[in-house]
């Protein structure tokens, strides 16, 4: 089969890899249908993460079929359509007893695409098939499928749960990319006050104003009254970057949450000598993915509208044309980028 390979920082090629085979019997092989490029894809390319080898398949979310299962797999079979979870659960330990999945200490948590190769293939061996996959309905296209393997949970469950978003909140995301406009969608689900989505990409605060954000804008008159005044009952910032979380530090009211989404490249400063008296929660977290199911739903029957995420469609087999347009996204327009098998040329259109 063929699969992105990571060589080493900033080597990577889409080469002929061998095809995965069942190792555990709790594993299932799955044909990949859709995949996409993840901000931690890009972190990993450029060396970020020194735990992944090389040689290592990249990705770590997908939907496709069924094709083989482990003797121990007793909810999924061959022919299934399935949605792979970023997080891999063994569903017995502690941690996933708890339903931390993305802690997992039974050999799960975050390793498709880390530890062992991933989604950016033409198949992909999921360990703990039956805790770690989701059945997708025959009416979910791929494009909103694929999104439920991790950037809705991690929207979710890392942003608006742990940001505890209530009705009548003012709400600021910081950083407007893929998962910051799931947080203003979902966010949305909660009743705030507002929704305020802060970018220095144009195209990305238009894009927040369709999705459902009451304001958006560069960091300017809007937060420095924030700032100067009441402050934000929430702030989630989902940009990675220092200056976007010391930013989210100055526009939270005492007593406010800071969510924090984004994967800093860098050491982050935390100024305490500031913010000592404001009593704030701060929270970080891996996704879990615990809230899939409720997630598949809500995007089933209609509850929330995800589709303008995706916004560019590849083929499997141009996956470094993806990347390319992927990390310059503020540029290209690219929110979500997809790759289909047998995708047709590449589209700024919504997936079919």
């Amino acid at each position: 089969m063929r699969g992105l390979v990571y060589h080493g920082p900033a080597q990577t090629s889409w080469d002929t890899v061998p095809d995965p085979a069942i190792e555990e019997d709790t594993d299932a092989i799955v044909r990949v249908d859709a995949t996409t490029i993840c901000g931690s894809d890009l972190h990993i390319q450029r060396g970020d993460l020194p735990e992944v080898k090389p040689g290592t398949v990249l990705g770590h979310e997908a939907a496709g079929e069924v094709v083989e299962v482990g003797r121990g797999v007793h909810n999924r079979r061959p022919g299934h359509q399935v949605i792979v979870s970023s997080v891999s659960a063994c569903g017995h330990c502690p941690m996933c007893r708890a339903s931390m999945y993305g802690q997992c200490q039974g050999g799960g948590g975050w390793v498709l695409g880390n530890m062992i190769n991933g989604t950016q293939a033409e198949f992909v061996r999921v360990p703990f098939a039956d805790s770690s996959t989701h059945r997708r309905p025959s009416s979910l296209p791929l494009g909103d499928a694929v999104l439920l393997a991790e950037l809705l949970p991690t929207a979710y469950e890392v942003g608006v749960r742990n940001g505890h978003v209530s009705p009548g909140d003012t709400v600021v995301v910081v950083g407007a990319g893929p998962v910051g406009l799931a947080a203003v969608i979902i966010a949305r689900l909660y009743s705030p006050r507002r929704i305020i989505a802060v970018d220095l990409s144009s195209s990305r605060l238009e894009a927040a104003a369709r999705l459902g954000a009451d304001a958006a804008e560069l960091p300017g008159r809007l937060i420095a009254d924030l700032s100067e005044g009441p402050g934000a009952d929430v702030v989630i910032e989902a940009a990675g970057d220092p200056e976007s979380f010391l930013l989210s530090t100055r526009v939270v009211r005492s007593g406010g949450h800071i969510a924090n989404i984004g994967m800093p490249g860098s050491p982050v400063t935390l100024h305490l000598e500031a913010l000592w008296r404001k009593n704030l929660t701060i929270s970080t977290g891996q996704v879990d993915t615990f809230s899939t199911p409720w997630l598949l739903d809500l995007v089933t029957f209609g509850r929330i509208s995800v589709s303008p995420l995706v916004t560019h469609v590849f083929g499997l087999d141009r996956m470094e044309d993806a990347y390319e347009v992927f990390s310059r996204g503020p540029d290209t327009g690219a929110l979500k980028v997809m790759l289909r098998r047998e995708a047709k040329a590449p589209s700024r259109q919504p997936y079919p």
